[in-house]
């Protein structure tokens, strides 16, 4: 069953990383570049503290705190737990890939952190300010699809690969919003 589904993925993954052309290449490196996304992360936090002074502190521990328990759990965790190579790292593969960047990542790719920091952030966004500004999850949900995407595209992760960490993203996102608001809920009933 487990080869089964390790053979539908990589074909999956070569037919999606097998769709390119010279200008994406160019786009999809640099959106899977970390430090590509700074400056956003920067302007939401201005954002967060504009629109919600006080209020922005646990928004912003929110935020981190999905992102830490998402990176966490696909790359301590799950990374070292399966040890399921990057498609870049297999050897009948490397022929077939289309590699858009300079290395491969570490060893084990399994779940993406990319997917699971991007779709942790749009989903504790949405949990936490979308009803009141849908805008940002119209931004930030497409954002974090092409984050995750651009994994495969420079073909460092399978698409199972991503969707694990896409799936531990939005769990992250929940388990940190509601135990940010259980903590301040706590501490204002304790006043």
């Amino acid at each position: 069953m487990l080869h089964q589904i390790q053979e539908i993925d990589t074909r999956i993954f070569l037919a999606l990383n097998g769709i390119h052309a010279p200008w994406a290449d160019t786009f999809m490196y640099w959106v899977t570049q970390r430090n590509t996304w700074i400056p956003l992360y920067a302007i939401l936090i201005i954002w967060l503290i504009w629109k919600y002074q006080q209020r922005a502190a646990g928004m912003i521990a929110s935020l981190v705190l999905t992102i830490v328990i998402a990176d966490q759990t696909a790359s301590t965790l799950l990374k070292p737990l399966f040890e399921r190579l990057r498609p870049c790292y297999v050897t009948y593969l490397q022929n077939k890939i289309h590699l858009v960047v300079e290395g491969c990542g570490g060893t084990y790719g399994f779940a993406s952190s990319h997917a699971a920091n991007s779709v942790g952030l749009a989903a504790a966004l949405y949990l936490l300010v979308g009803k009141q500004y849908p805008w940002v999850v119209w931004f930030f949900v497409p954002w974090a699809f092409i984050v995750s995407y651009s994994r495969i595209y420079v073909g460092v992760h399978y698409p199972f690969d991503v969707l694990t960490g896409a799936c531990i993203g939005v769990v992250a996102a929940f388990v940190a919003v509601k135990s940010v608001e259980k903590i301040l809920a706590l501490k204002k009933s304790s006043h």
